[in-house]
């Protein structure tokens, strides 16, 4: 895979978007970049929201004019207060609703026709709160918001900051550093977005932009993430997610910020109920929408985090360092205690210190003297104590050594003056903007930045300075993994063939409105889509299937054909081994006795008398419809522990074979594929010709089908086919595409 291109970081306060930049794009320019702003519903109660968003405006200097509306005031905070939009001396541009719930409807309206391009509605009391009146008001208020084309942020969100316009409409009287920084900050939570700002100033790290969306009305997050994306002076996006609304706008963001060179930060809240919704298969069992959202968000280039502090050492790690060309890690400390901290924690990640080159063993070995080990990573303590240059040689070297991708030096930034570490640090950051490679200092715990160290980290913009040697490595790795994505994001359609397509829509017209598909009609749609099938036909006579066991050869298996009746083996509905015409004559009377003896009497629509395959590996292979993400396809250890083992890995649909193999290595029965302790490889080209598939099949029924589940999928080294398969139904979207 090719490597990104560099994020080196150019700001450009001047920037306007294109002429074929997107609409979106233009629209939060617009609001971003305002010509002036006016405030609905200004009032000086004191410590009131308008207030202090007015105290905001004229501490920071905003360049442009500023207008209170309020019908009832001439003057206030001692300016002129207009009455309406038709007394303005200028056409508004950007509006902060700042009136109750039951007017701002009115005033996204009246803005529009005033000639205002945005508006951010501080005001709550919408869809929020759960009664009929606030819930009547959301739908008039996102209505209006479509109607009118203004971009609009809210409502019950607490502003925006855009610091190349000294523009800070936020109800926060913390004071704010304006400086265009190279991270925009975008999300539903006012508090955890100001949050997120906040602890990125106190380490040093400048925000260009900060928006709130609070209810997304009008503008959603990922909206703001293509501006952000398409924005030069942006180079990392952070973002709060509680939920994705439209999954292809999210993602054609991540792939615009990709495109760009630009990671996206992601803190996702919580799990959707509706992944779960699937558990009739396995595989809605098993997936989850934190899984689902990392599948699928991960190859268009999100960083997903657990937490704010993993957040913010990450934002820092990508501010400050460019992806590295591979992994190959070097690190230099001055403690023999700490040197075993750094190889614990980043051998616990799975990232490996490599050896260094010949030549600069070489050099280190002649710099420390007879007797010394000259390791990675290096412990220079002693040697540093009989000569100090030894310390800055030996990070010289590593950074030099064409063998090192990433430099690590553990150390952290000085809390007060300091004439040495200070000369040292200035002199690594000359070496490392010369570099082409990220140089990392980090501090094994949290230290707290003093105003001294936050001034002097501003100066080191070439070093990134991490804190908490976990979440450094965590952030590390990331880094890693970004570099390793591929540079082109392209489209990813199905290959499905015509012919399966009507196959499909035969089937699910059929259906009509069932909750699964039985065996027979999964097995028929699955082997339309190339998902390798075992030789199987349904006997609905003792006589029968023994006549179709002697045609396809013993032994055979006989299993329960029943759209009712989800999981067979639960019911003593499968019979495995049977070798002779009375064994298939006694499962088949065996199954049909167990059935009727079922509460609810389920239909029986046969008995399914099918190849035994002899299996070297049972897999799982399946696929459900996430509801915030969209279709998944799951691939892993399959059979009766499935859910015990959880040896799965999940994969966006759909995928090409080239991500079907990278999802099969994923997992512990990837490994046992390749032939693991001398036995021989098993028949790969099946799975991922199964996974291809099925992940067509997926995004060719759109929202139609809930989820698949091919359990068990058996192979060994010279085949490997479905010998089961569950389709269960949307059945809403399934009646409705049927003409029900």
């Amino acid at each position: 895979m090719e490597a990104l291109a560099s994020t080196a970081f150019h700001p450009s306060r001047k920037w306007t978007p294109p002429a074929d930049a997107s609409d979106i794009v233009k629209s939060i320019h617009a609001m971003l970049h305002p010509r002036n702003i006016v405030l609905v519903g200004a009032t000086d109660k004191p410590g009131n929201y308008a207030e202090r968003i007015w105290n905001n405006l004229i501490r920071y200097k905003y360049a442009g004019r500023i207008f209170p509306i309020n019908a009832k005031r001439e003057a206030i905070w001692g300016v002129t207060c207009y009455k309406d939009f038709a007394s303005l001396p200028e056409k508004p541009d950007h509006v902060l609703v700042l009136v109750p719930a039951r007017f701002a409807v009115q005033v996204i309206r009246d803005a529009a026709a005033a000639g205002a391009r945005s508006a951010t509605i501080v005001t709550s009391g919408f869809s929020e709160l759960q009664d009929e009146e606030s819930q009547r008001l959301a739908v008039e208020l996102k209505q209006a918001i479509k109607e009118t084309g203004l971009a609009v942020t809210g409502p019950n969100c607490l502003g925006n900051l855009s610091a190349g316009e000294n523009l800070f409409t936020n109800i926060d009287d913390r004071i704010v550093t304006m400086e265009q920084g190279a991270v925009a900050i975008a999300g539903q939570s006012g508090a955890i977005v100001m949050a997120i700002r906040q602890a990125l100033e106190d380490r040093g790290v400048g925000v260009g932009y900060m928006v709130t969306t609070g209810n997304e009305s009008g503008l959603e997050t990922p909206d703001l993430m293509a501006y952000f994306a398409a924005d030069p002076s942006i180079r990392v996006i952070v973002v709060y997610l509680e939920g994705v609304r439209n999954t292809k706008v999210f993602r054609e963001a991540c792939k615009a910020a990709r495109a760009a060179g630009k990671p996206v930060i992601a803190l996702k809240l919580g799990a959707s109920e509706g992944g779960r919704a699937a558990a009739m298969a396995h595989t809605g069992a098993l997936a989850g929408s934190i899984e689902t959202f990392d599948a699928i968000s991960t190859r268009e280039g999100v960083i997903r985090v657990r937490g704010l502090d993993e957040l913010i050492e990450t934002t820092e790690c990508f501010v400050h360092a460019d992806p590295p060309k591979g992994n190959h890690l070097a690190a230099v400390s001055l403690s023999g205690g700490k040197r075993g901290l750094l190889i614990d924690a980043f051998y616990s990640a799975g990232l490996n210190f490599a050896p260094l080159s010949p030549n600069a063993s070489e050099q280190l070995a002649k710099m420390l003297g007879p007797g010394s080990i000259v390791g990675n990573p290096l412990d220079a303590g002693f040697a540093a104590v009989v000569d100090p240059s030894v310390y800055m040689k030996s990070i010289e070297i590593m950074i030099d050594d064409p063998d090192t991708d990433i430099v690590i030096i553990d150390a952290e930034l000085p809390k007060a003056p300091h004439e040495l570490r200070e000369r040292n640090l200035r002199i690594v950051n000359e070496m490392a903007a010369k570099a082409n490679k990220p140089v990392i200092y980090i501090s094994t715990m949290s230290i707290g930045f003093t105003e001294f160290t936050k001034g002097l980290r501003k100066s080191l913009p070439d070093i990134a300075v991490m804190q908490g040697l976990d979440r450094a490595v965590g952030a590390i790795k990331a880094l890693i993994e970004y570099a390793g994505l591929r540079k082109e994001v392209p489209d990813i359609v199905s290959s499905s063939k015509a012919s399966a397509r009507v196959v499909l829509e035969k089937t699910l017209k059929a259906a009509n409105g069932a909750a699964a598909l039985d065996e027979v009609a999964s097995k028929k749609l699955l082997k339309a889509y190339g998902i390798p099938i075992s030789r199987e036909e349904v006997a609905q006579t003792a006589a029968e299937a023994v006549t179709i066991a002697k045609t396809i050869g013993f032994p055979v298996v006989a299993k329960v054909v029943s759209a009712d009746i989800l999981h067979k083996s639960d019911i003593g509905g499968v019979v495995l081994n049977l070798n002779s015409a009375a064994e298939v004559k006694k499962a088949f009377n065996d199954i049909t006795a167990r059935v009727k003896k079922l509460k609810g009497k389920p239909k029986l629509e046969g008995i399914l008398i099918a190849q035994q395959v002899k299996a070297d590996l049972e897999l799982v292979v399946g696929a459900s419809l996430d509801a915030e993400m969209g279709p998944v396809v799951l691939f892993g250890t399959g059979g009766v522990d499935i859910e015990l083992l959880k040896d799965v890995a999940l994969a966006g649909a759909p995928l090409d074979a080239a991500e079907a193999r990278e999802l099969i290595a994923k997992t512990k029965a990837g490994i046992k594929m390749k032939g693991y302790r001398g036995k021989p490889a098993l028949h790969e080209a099946s799975a991922v010709k199964a996974l291809v598939g099925l992940s067509n099949l997926m995004a060719d029924a759109g929202n139609r089908i809930a989820s698949i589940d091919v359990n068990p999928f058996l192979i060994n080294s010279k085949l490997g086919v479905a010998v089961d398969g569950l389709v269960v139904l949307n059945n809403a979207a399934a009646k409705k595409a049927a003409g029900h």
